[in-house]
């Protein structure tokens, strides 16, 4: 069982995560105020000691803490350490980011450091950010100056003030709507100062989600002096919790700490691979030491770590190898190395510039539209873009960043060639390789997401190539047939949605949007009854063969009694291809296919969209 601290965005956060799991687990707050929609979660509310939390944790069975409570709740934390250290529960720290020192502001180690600072600047009218928990820490200096504080507009809050003689003509309240929670902009933060013209302003370091940029964004266009109290850092000897920074480094360690709480486990994608190999390479080349991990950063933000598996380095270059890990994606990719070799080459530009070369195993681009140049290596933009990113950061940090102004990267993974033979590499132009691809550095299990991707880099091939007519279908069978019925058009006009049929018009719709584009949408009779019913995903997984919609149907269409009693006893939908009469099937089908191009219709247009029916012989109706 896992058991979640929360209360702030990052609790939220941790909640949806575990919900993914399907799992039952805890969600604690120190009140009731948070809303927060769980649906295999237990709310707990109340505070715990730590003899409450260790009797809790072992009546529960409880496997991992999560621990994604406010940076300023140091009891909370300072409690469950300890509760780790005597139960050894492993503890999952969901940090926020709490973004760069910010220049010119005070920073201050406490409450009683930001007092004593407070005074020694002379501040004579403070406005305080830093809510009505710090009413009383900051009383001695607002007993003898001009002070204000915000508030929410909650009757707690106001008791608080009252309860420390804070005159209350000096409250201001966050919001009028005690349930309306959303962030302040830095004009509406501006419009608070405003009201108040502060000397100074004082707030906590709570991080993006707390909403500290703005508050220091707003003071300094304002010219209002800041102080900040550092958040506070919990430290125990022997205390190591796994600190994560968001969603995907949350689920990846709870898959480590427990691994039956998630049925399927996610990976990394071969650009994210890539990318930790390319910083680990380029760290031994500009330092001479070779990491066993390295972090870098996802496209969203989120920093990752990998373990390295090797690195060697020489006068001018250094290669690390990053093992991939895809989860329970059955990826063909899964445990191949992907390594990166970094070289320092000579050049004459004042600017850093690189250029990405695609190694044993990496494929070549030979047909336009994915956003790389035909002949070059099949390397995508996005971890193209994730590896300059990494990389220029480096440079900037180094002792002699003008010795790195020109870097090649070649890409390499051993035994790729003939890993690409068992993906659609070759439909979409890239041969003698696999492609170096992901958009979101995370690989979701079974590979949904990336399934989705290739669609889209399928149909962006297709329209590079001029193709104004597009075949979607299900699958090789279904295509071999239509591939007969619609023998003038290229291979790239041809793509799998394999259950995705509405997440492939939407593709096409987006990428050709303008322009024009007919759409024949193949479909074989199982998927079909699912996308007349309105499924526009027809997995297995997500829906079934429905027989009373189909009577409906059948009755609706006016197809004849003895059509619904054999439709009632039917146990496959591909028995509906031989078990009515000539005048029912004409009706029934007729009637799939409208339903059909019905559902269809939320996501592409019906004018430039055909649909027809596929039977395993061969037949096409429509």
């Amino acid at each position: 069982m896992l058991l979640i601290f929360g209360g702030t965005t990052e609790g939220r956060l941790a909640a949806e995560v575990a919900e993914e799991s399907g799992r039952e687990f805890f969600y604690s707050t120190k009140g009731e105020l948070q809303q927060v929609a769980l649906h295999n979660g237990r709310r707990l509310s109340g505070v715990m000691t730590r003899e409450d939390m260790i009797a809790f944790c072992r009546e529960n069975d409880i496997r991992c803490i999560v621990d994604a409570a406010h940076p300023f709740a140091e009891n909370l934390h300072l409690t469950i350490a300890e509760v780790s250290l005597q139960t050894d529960i492993p503890v999952v720290r969901l940090q926020r980011n709490f973004g760069y020192m910010i220049e010119d502001a005070v920073y201050c180690d406490d409450y009683d450091d930001a007092v004593r600072k407070l005074f020694s600047h002379g501040v004579g009218r403070l406005l305080a950010l830093s809510g009505a928990n710090t009413i009383a820490k900051l009383k001695p200096f607002w007993l003898t100056t001009d002070t204000f504080f915000r508030i929410l507009p909650r009757k707690e809050s106001v008791e608080l003030a009252r309860k420390h003689g804070f005159p209350e003509s000096n409250l201001i309240y966050f919001k009028d709507n005690v349930m309306d929670m959303t962030l302040p902009t830095v004009e509406e933060e501006m419009a608070v100062m405003s009201s108040v013209c502060p000397d100074a302003i004082i707030t906590k370091e709570s991080g993006e989600s707390g909403g500290f940029t703005a508050k220091v964004e707003a003071a300094r266009r304002m010219g209002i002096k800041v102080f900040v109290i550092s958040h506070p850092q919990v430290s125990l000897p022997g205390f190591c919790p796994l600190v994560v920074t968001g969603r995907h480094g949350l689920r990846r360690a709870l898959e480590h700490l427990v691994p039956d709480f998630y049925p399927l486990h996610t990976g990394l994608t071969t650009g994210a691979c890539a990318t930790a190999a390319a910083k680990a390479a380029f760290h031994a080349l500009l330092y001479g030491e070779e990491l066993s991990d390295v972090a870098f950063s996802l496209p969203d933000g989120e920093v990752l770590s990998v373990p390295v598996e090797s690195t060697v380095t020489g006068d001018f270059y250094a290669e690390s190898v990053v093992v991939k890990n895809a989860g329970d994606d059955p990826d063909v990719t899964n445990g191949c190395r992907i390594v990166v070799r970094v070289e320092r080459c000579a050049t004459d530009s004042a600017d850093l510039t690189f250029d990405f070369v695609g190694g044993a195993g990496v494929g070549t681009v030979t047909l336009p539209g994915l956003g790389i140049e035909v002949g070059g290596p099949a390397i995508n933009p996005v971890p193209r873009n994730m590896i300059k990113t990494e990389l220029a950061a480096m440079r900037e940090k180094c002792p002699y960043p003008d010795k790195y102004r020109h870097l090649r990267i070649v890409v390499s993974v051993p035994g790729g060639e003939e890993l690409a033979k068992r993906t659609f590499n070759a439909k979409v132009g890239v041969v003698n390789g696999i492609s170096i691809i992901g958009t979101s550095g995370i690989v979701r299990p079974f590979s949904n997401e990336a399934f989705i991707e290739s669609i889209r880099r399928e149909v962006e091939v297709a329209y590079a190539s001029g193709c104004k007519h597009i075949v979607i279908n299900s699958g090789a069978k279904s295509e071999h047939i239509l591939r007969e019925r619609f023998s003038s058009l290229v291979p790239q006009a041809f793509i799998h949605y394999g259950n995705f049929i509405g997440e492939t018009l939407k593709a096409i719709r987006e990428v050709y949007a303008g322009s024009e584009c007919q759409v024949t949408l193949g479909v074989m009779i199982g998927k079909a009854v699912k996308l007349a019913e309105g499924h526009l995903d027809t997995h297995s997984h997500k829906v079934l063969m429905n027989k009373d919609f189909l009577m409906e149907l059948a009755a609706e269409s006016g197809c004849s009694s003895s059509a619904l009693n054999v439709i009632a006893d039917m146990k496959l939908a591909r028995e509906l291809w031989t078990i009515l009469g000539k005048n029912d099937f004409s009706l029934f089908f007729g009637m799939i296919l409208n339903r059909c191009r019905k559902t269809c219709s939320s996501v592409f247009p019906l004018e430039n969209l055909e649909v027809v029916l596929v039977s395993e012989e061969g037949e096409i109706l429509g």
